[in-house]
């Protein structure tokens, strides 16, 4: 007796487990094609029945997660981890951070991200993190709709560079790079020059010429010398320079500190002379980084000077006379801008949107980018730039070219060439249109279900289709994407695409529908059955799955199941043989929580009705056998 109830307990654990892998199974097929909530069924479905394993649980998170379903996410990451954080992968231990985040469960999800930071230290989308702001945090670390490209300039070097400004046709920068000058003792690199590069546009970015110093006489000393700003006529230049002697030796104040200060010189035969400091220096004090309106008539800079608002603050100050050095009195830009931290770096476009870097406005860590509308508008707010142009390390030194979306800014974030790198950004977005169409009538499917997602498969944006069943979404340059349509009464479809290189591009996509409705049918593509069995395969559950969708979607439908054989076997056979077939998808569509009363029959026919000429003892290919191996769903109420 017990022989015997062993052997039951084996018999019911080996199907349990047969159970649990055909529901995987289909889970994952579904999942393969995007379709996470039907994938969500049948993974429940094998932890109903006892699979907990990583492969489970984890892509039950991933269903949720690339939905943007934050409470059903974190349950299964949460139970993910619960069995298997020994051996998970850390992506899981972020993603289920940044559910809580989106929960709003703030606490908990620092806990996580602290796990995550030990497994992954070097990770900069939490390097620097504000655990203060995490709810902004995610928003601002998101650069799926921001469309530019980002790279490292070739001509970076292993020292610091930054502060990249453009003008006629040359690149300027700063740099450390000068081996053979004094070293800083604050970061053990040589002291900062200007140095210089022609620019050739090349494929809708700019390629670097030949590195060397800035064509000036006097301007590099034997200290620092960094961030410029030059005149739309190009004959006037403002840079940055460490306090120095006419002898050029460098001037501290009592406590030994060396301060900043701005001077400009003139163009003249090519060459930067007459180099003059400007009257609103100080020697207590440091006054650096110009920045230029549009119209040449302010000039902006940072300083640590008296009555401000914190470390460094941003000023303007009226240019009245350049050529005889005469300035207003420089005026604080106010609290819009300013913080109790340091604001520095500042840049005005031509359209006068104002670009400057902070370390105390909410941000992702260390110095970010910003910008604000406060030259059009005195109570304008700041917006951080969010990703990919900062990140959890120093972001700062912002340039655009606006006539050609080009610019760049300086980071130190991991990847670069040196502690500071240049790095280029390209405003560069394309188009992806096209129309829904039923794949049989090629007619348009208005309100249809478009769906764009990214590489990682998750869902970026969604929209419905229009009259005319168009579709369109502003997509990134270089880029893979999936684009998916579905709509009740059709089966989903799905293509890829990759976008161009050129800005402003277009990309066609039609997308086509196969309809499951026809007459008074729903067709699927064929059933398929092993050889001599009836039961239901994982190919079968896929297509009559589309039969629940239906009925799900039409809750009044009735319909009858037909099964049909080809003719090789005995005629008393293929009759059992098509009752049975037509029996299991029965049952299968009742275990999906059919009710039984809307399943009026399920027949087989055997060979009775064949569609072509392959009757007994006719010779035919497999193709036509295979026309007569079906079955059908017949609507008999809707």
């Amino acid at each position: 007796m017990k022989a015997k109830i062993t052997l039951l307990i084996i018999a019911l654990g080996t199907t349990f487990m047969f159970a649990q892998k055909q529901e995987v199974k289909l889970a994952d097929k579904f999942f393969k094609d995007f379709a996470y909530l039907k994938a969500s069924e049948f993974y429940k479905n094998a932890v109903k029945l006892g699979d907990s394993s990583k492969h489970v649980l984890t892509r039950l998170g991933d269903c949720y997660y690339n939905n943007s379903n934050a409470d059903k996410s974190a349950t299964w990451y949460a139970e993910a981890i619960k069995h298997h954080e020994s051996d998970l992968e850390p992506e899981y231990i972020y993603k289920y951070s940044q559910a809580l985040r989106s929960q709003g469960n703030y606490e908990e999800a620092i806990v996580w991200l602290e796990k995550y930071r030990a497994l992954n230290p070097d990770d900069n989308r939490i390097a620097g993190l504000d655990y203060d702001n995490l709810a902004l945090y995610e928003k601002l670390a998101n650069d799926d709709k921001v469309y530019v490209t980002v790279e490292g300039l070739e001509i970076n070097s292993k020292y610091s560079d930054f502060g990249a400004y453009e003008k006629d046709g040359k690149l300027y920068f700063s740099s450390s790079r000068n081996t053979k000058s004094k070293v800083y003792d604050w970061n053990g690199e040589p002291f900062l020059d200007l140095y210089e590069s022609p620019i050739t546009e090349k494929d809708g970015k700019n390629t670097f010429g030949k590195v060397k110093t800035i064509d000036a006489s006097g301007i590099n000393s034997d200290y620092h010398e960094a961030n410029i700003a030059i005149t739309k006529d190009g004959k006037t230049i403002y840079f940055t320079r460490d306090n120095v002697s006419k002898r050029n030796q460098l001037k501290t104040d009592r406590q030994g500190t060396a301060h900043l200060k701005i001077y400009k010189a003139t163009l003249k035969d090519s060459t930067w002379k007459d180099i003059v400091e400007l009257p609103f220096n100080g020697k207590l004090f440091s006054t650096g980084h110009p920045a230029l309106s549009p119209d040449d008539k302010t000039l902006y800079f940072v300083s640590d000077r008296e009555g401000g608002f914190g470390n460094t603050d941003i000023y303007g100050v009226e240019i009245i006379d350049a050529d005889n050095n005469e300035y207003g009195i420089p005026v604080n830009l106010g609290p819009t801008i300013n913080t109790t931290g340091r604001e520095m770096f500042p840049f005005v476009a031509k359209d006068s949107v104002f670009y400057f870097s902070s370390d105390s406005n909410i941000n992702l860590g260390f110095l970010d980018i910003f910008k604000s509308n406060i030259l059009k508008d005195a109570e304008a707010q700041t917006e951080n730039l969010g990703a990919p142009f900062n990140s959890g390390y120093d972001d700062f030194g912002f340039f655009v070219n606006s006539d050609t979306e080009i610019g760049y800014f300086s980071s130190n974030r991991p990847g670069g060439a040196g502690s500071d790198d240049l790095y280029q950004f390209i405003g560069c977005s394309q188009m992806v249109r096209g129309v829904v169409r039923d794949s049989i009538s090629k007619e348009p499917i208005a309100m249809a279900t478009v769906k764009l997602i990214n590489k990682n498969g998750k869902v970026i944006d969604t929209l419905s289709t229009n009259t005319k069943g168009e579709y369109s979404f502003k997509i990134k340059c270089a880029t893979p994407y999936t684009i998916l349509a579905e709509k009740p009464d059709f089966k989903n479809n799905h293509q890829d695409i990759i976008s161009g290189d050129e800005n402003g591009d277009q990309n066609m996509l039609d997308i086509e529908l196969v309809p499951l409705i026809r007459d008074n049918q729903i067709v699927i593509n064929p059933i398929f059955f092993d050889f001599d069995k009836w039961n239901i395969r994982t190919d079968a559950q896929y297509e009559l799955e589309n039969i629940v969708d239906v009925m799900r979607a039409h809750p009044n439908m009735v319909i009858k199941i037909e099964s049909h054989t080809d003719s090789r076997g005995s005629d008393r056979y293929n009759m059992k043989l098509s009752d049975r077939r037509a029996k299991s998808t029965q049952e299968y569509l009742l275990s999906r929580g059919i009710a039984p009363e809307r399943i009026e029959s399920a027949i087989g026919y055997g060979e009775t009705q064949l569609l072509n000429e392959c009757a007994n003892g006719v010779k035919c290919t497999e193709e036509e056998h295979q026309l007569n191996r079906r079955s059908y769903f017949y609507i008999l109420k809707d």
